[in-house]
């Protein structure tokens, strides 16, 4: 089965939710940082549940360490009993923060991976993601957190909605209205996450070696010019020489000064898509925003932009088992 979505179509009352096989059991688990609210986890899994999931919480709230949500040791055994668990399909990230570099060494990927759980988030957990694909190859989904988005006073029906869409269907097609992007068409794999922690990872054994890929990246809170300067990091390591495109997502939050003089997000993309290997598409609706789409990083993407937009097509990623 293929569905093709337009990004993004409001929700409606005569609009039907995607909703997850009956009896799904998300594990709930904690390896960045902790719950800033106590309020917005209840509201996460009690909306879970009220989707028809099961839900294992491994997060104690009781267990905070300094910024994280339990010593790096409690962590990383958050994950191991969430592994272990043979009802568990899907492992969610509580929220992201900081926190997973600290444990990285101590993960075993290719155990993870051979689990066939879910993995899903972003943000602090593109540590998780890159070093999925990386060291075992594995698919996992850049995609909803429990705190800021299930447990969000008013969650986006949209985001929920394209989440189990991705989670339910063997192939996506997106539509994207965008205008400005280079005209091209690309196949390869998907991968990335945020901007920050791909730098992060540069050179360490859990950075993937993508040749000919389509990497997508976001950030938040970063001024235009460190964006670009990470974008110059991949670009000096001969990352982006390798890529077919590149993807940007929302880079919001930051603030602008006198000093700037004119220097803003469009003048460093003028000067990025002159001086980069890599062609630079914008409007990828993904990053630290209300409604995005869920990314199966390490799944196979197509991607044909045109001047009113592009699609960007993703297979060859796990889904839910249905009945």
């Amino acid at each position: 089965m293929h569905m093709r979505t337009p990004w993004m179509k409001p929700m409606t009352e005569n609009t039907t939710a995607v909703l997850p096989p009956p009896g799904t059991c998300v594990a709930i688990v904690a390896p960045g940082g902790y719950a800033p609210d106590v309020a917005a986890l209840e509201r996460g899994i009690g909306l879970l549940q009220a989707q028809g999931c099961k839900v294992r919480n491994f997060y104690d709230h009781a267990n905070r360490h300094q910024r994280f949500a339990a010593s790096d040791a409690d962590r990383i055994a958050q994950l191991r009993d969430a592994v272990a668990d043979s009802e568990v399909q899907i492992v969610m990230a509580l929220r992201g923060a900081y926190g997973i570099s600290r444990i990285l060494e101590q993960l075993d990927f290719p155990a993870l991976a051979a689990s066939g759980k879910l993995f899903v988030g972003y943000s602090d957990f593109t540590a998780m993601h890159l070093g999925l694909l990386a060291q075992a190859g594995a698919v996992s989904f850049a995609g909803p957190m429990l705190c800021g988005d299930f447990g969000c006073a008013t969650p986006s029906a949209s985001t929920l909605d394209h989440f189990w869409r991705m989670l339910t269907t063997p192939s996506q097609t997106f539509q994207v209205a965008a205008t400005g992007n280079p005209q091209l068409t690309a196949a390869g794999t998907l991968w990335g996450g945020n901007l920050a922690m791909l730098t992060h990872l540069l050179g360490t054994p859990y950075f993937p070696q993508i040749e000919g890929g389509i990497l997508f990246v976001e950030d938040v809170n970063e001024h235009p010019y460190r964006v670009e300067r990470m974008l110059l990091q991949l670009e000096h390591a001969g990352v982006l020489a390798r890529q077919q495109a590149v993807l940007l997502g929302d880079f919001s939050n930051y603030r602008l000064s006198d000093y700037d003089n004119g220097y803003d997000f469009d003048a460093m993309l003028a000067y990025a898509r002159a001086n980069l290997s890599a062609p630079l598409l914008t409007g990828l609706p993904f990053g630290h925003t209300f409604d995005r789409i869920t990314l199966p990083v390490g799944a196979r993407a197509e991607l044909v932009s045109t001047a009113a937009g592009f699609d960007l097509t993703l297979s060859g990623y796990p889904v839910l088992p249905h009945g």
